[in-house]
């Protein structure tokens, strides 16, 4: 049997769950898959993290020249995270003629449409599993699954971090701040959490989500994006008092040429399947005009789940062709897609007023000038002579929304408007 070399870029949390799936399962993977698939360099600053693993330091390369001039090796798994040097190796790789797996979701979102002609060119696959929620087989489901269907609609829950901070805020009554710190010491948030409380990195993974499922690029930078940071522990019991769950969702939909693509947290009905998801666990659901719903879920990250994935990815790309996208994959919005800003929604609301006569009666009249419905309003006492006014709303629309919160927050009785969260 021919044995297949292969090298990592990266020797972090997800290159080493790939390499001990890789080396553990070898024998597994020669006996079903009839593939002997080798480790034969790890690129990487020093090789202090091959010693850490206890790993032969013969397999360390400290060139990357190097590593694309090497014959032997036919493929290249690359989990160094970022743009750059990421996207430089890689290209390095793919101009060589090796396939490249990868789990580089930032990378993809921003670089995608360079790097595939890339790859075409050379003959060679770029291929990249690993990059959306973890170990769930989402892009694998995507790309060949549902060949006869129209997705119609993606609800996702696609970053384990902020899923944690609000599992653990909703379960311990406790603040956003002490969740994160929480968060940071289990190693689930990093010292610098951004990319994942602020949504981007959801935002990435739900532009390469989006352009398999509905067959056209969908940009990050067109993406709605909202993060948890302003979620409170009041917002969490005014959901659960009312029935819900609040998850940061990223939601895709396609209609005709119109489509939807944000990122913001949501008040979910806990009777929904994606309520509850808890903790660090991912979960995507997904309708298609045929096959209907159907919900993927599974660990989001981690070493061994995502480097499950890598895995699924180095053994597809060397039992086969590589496949490129179907459609036009040049960074920008196709022209015949019309992307939908003013969405339609259900909305929370939560304001501080003056608790006097006429308050409400004043801000039902703004949001039902502005087209928007109260499906129910409940008032809470509160000290110096103020209260809390929670309001929910029937489908509205965005626009619609934002021109009624810009109109209530200058009533002299409004003191400040606390929350606006979107309903599923």
């Amino acid at each position: 049997m021919k044995t297949h070399h292969i090298a990592i870029m990266g020797l972090g949390t997800v290159g080493g769950g790939a390499y001990d799936i890789l080396t553990q399962n070898r024998e597994h993977i020669k006996s079903t898959q009839g593939l002997d698939i080798s480790v034969k360099l790890i690129l990487d600053r020093n090789d202090e993290p091959l010693k850490k693993r206890g790993i032969p330091t013969k397999l360390f390369c400290d060139s990357v020249d190097k590593l694309a001039a090497d014959k032997d090796v036919e493929l290249v798994i690359e989990t160094m995270g970022g743009v750059e040097p990421a996207k430089t190796f890689i290209t390095k790789m793919l101009t060589a003629g090796k396939s490249v797996v990868t789990a580089n979701k930032e990378l993809l979102a921003k670089c995608w449409h360079e790097l595939e002609p890339i790859a075409k060119a050379h003959g060679c696959g770029l291929f990249f599993e690993a990059s959306c929620v973890g170990g769930v087989p989402i892009i694998r489901a995507l790309g060949e699954s549902f060949q006869g269907d129209r997705v119609k609609s993606i609800y996702g829950i696609i970053n384990g971090t902020t899923n944690y901070i609000l599992s653990k805020m909703s379960s311990e009554n406790c603040s956003y701040a002490e969740a994160l710190k929480k968060a940071q010491e289990l190693g689930y948030a990093e010292f610098d959490p951004t990319s994942d409380v602020d949504g981007y990195d959801a935002a990435y993974k739900l532009s390469i989500l989006c352009s398999l499922a509905f067959h056209t690029c969908v940009p990050y930078g067109s993406i709605f994006r909202d993060g948890i940071t302003k979620v409170t522990a009041s917002d969490i019991k005014n959901a659960h008092d009312l029935g819900y769950e609040i998850k940061l969702l990223a939601i895709g939909k396609r209609e005709g040429d119109g489509l939807e693509a944000r990122v913001h947290p949501v008040f979910v009905p806990k009777d929904h399947p994606l309520a509850s998801v808890s903790g660090a666990y991912n979960a995507v659901y997904l309708n298609g005009d045929f096959v209907g719903d159907l919900m993927f879920y599974g660990a989001g990250a981690g070493a061994h789940p995502t480097g499950s994935a890598i895995v699924s990815d180095v053994i597809k790309a060397l039992s086969g062709k590589p496949k490129y996208c179907e459609f036009e994959n040049n960074g920008k919005l196709d022209g015949s897609v019309k992307l939908i800003g003013d969405f339609v929604s259900g909305y929370y609301i939560c304001v501080t007023v003056d608790d006097k006569v006429g308050v409400l009666s004043r801000i039902s009249t703004i949001l039902g000038n502005n087209g928007v419905s109260i499906k129910a309003a409940t008032q809470v006492p509160g000290s110096d002579d103020g209260a809390t006014v929670v309001f929910l709303t029937h489908l509205a629309r965005e626009h619609a929304v934002m021109q009624s919160l810009e109109a209530i927050g200058k009533l002299a009785a409004v003191r400040s408007i606390d929350s606006m969260i979107r309903v599923l």
